[in-house]
């Protein structure tokens, strides 16, 4: 049985955590030990009595840099200390510059047993961190927000999800959107009728071929119209080509 994923956190908000990782199914794989989250507060690791970890930009500007001693200190302490079985962890610096968070990159990080993210504050941190510290940069798409902690938990949460044993059904993951390159397919439950909106007659046929054409169906149809840039890359067979052509003729779609 494959061991933990341990995930370590570089925080000068460590509490910024204490929710999120006690709720859900996150919550549960902690419990059980098939997940580990540790965080590390970077002030504990500055030189200074007042623990200061950012200072002004050299050449002027607005805001805050994040000072690169206290962060080089406290990743490579952890490091030190991390038992041989997690192997040499990546060292991701959250940023707005990384390369974006999508499925195969979750899927990769997956891959992993031990996992280190840097979580930024204020203008960013010191290029030398970037440079000479971390060994990955991602980014969870085209926003700026005020820390890398609401990043570093969306990594956690879906890196996670791939852990053998945290979804109470692995079957999950296969249908789930960009799994196979396509948005997921509409998904109804009870009441059969709510406000006189109705549930898909093939959905109450029993007919598991027609349910399963109907679903694959709908799914590159809500892919065509919301995502069309994921055709590009999905891999389609001679069944789902056919069925794209019906979609694009009932949408209306040369």
């Amino acid at each position: 049985m494959r061991m933990a994923i341990r995930f370590d956190v570089f925080t000068i908000f460590p509490e910024w955590f204490d929710s999120p990782l006690k709720c859900s199914l996150l919550g549960k794989a902690i419990e059980k030990g098939i997940v580990e989250v540790h965080c590390h507060n970077i002030r504990d690791y500055a030189l200074d009595k007042h623990k200061v970890v950012d200072d002004y930009p050299y050449g002027g500007g607005a805001g805050m840099v994040m000072k690169p001693e206290p962060l080089f200190r406290a990743v490579e302490s952890v490091l030190l200390n991390l038992p041989d079985e997690y192997g040499e962890p990546p060292i991701i610096l959250l940023s707005p510059q990384g390369r974006v968070l999508n499925h195969d990159v979750v899927v990769e990080l997956s891959r992993k047993r031990c996992i280190f993210l840097i979580c930024g504050h204020y203008e960013g941190v010191d290029e030398r961190v970037r440079e000479h510290l971390a060994t990955d940069e991602i980014s969870i798409g085209d926003y700026v927000l005020s820390g890398g902690e609401p990043a570093a938990m969306v990594i956690i949460d879906a890196v996670s999800r791939h852990v053998p044993g945290v979804l109470g059904n692995v079957e999950s993951l296969l249908s789930e959107s960009f799994s196979d390159g396509l948005l997921e397919h509409p998904q109804y439950t009870r009441p059969r009728v709510f406000r006189g909106w109705g549930v898909p007659e093939v959905l109450l046929s029993g007919d598991h071929e027609a349910i399963r054409r109907w679903r694959r169906k709908e799914a590159l149809k809500r892919t065509l119209l919301r995502r069309p840039d994921l055709l590009s890359k999905a891999k389609l067979s001679d069944e789902d080509l056919k069925l794209l052509e019906e979609v694009k003729k009932e949408v209306g779609i040369a």
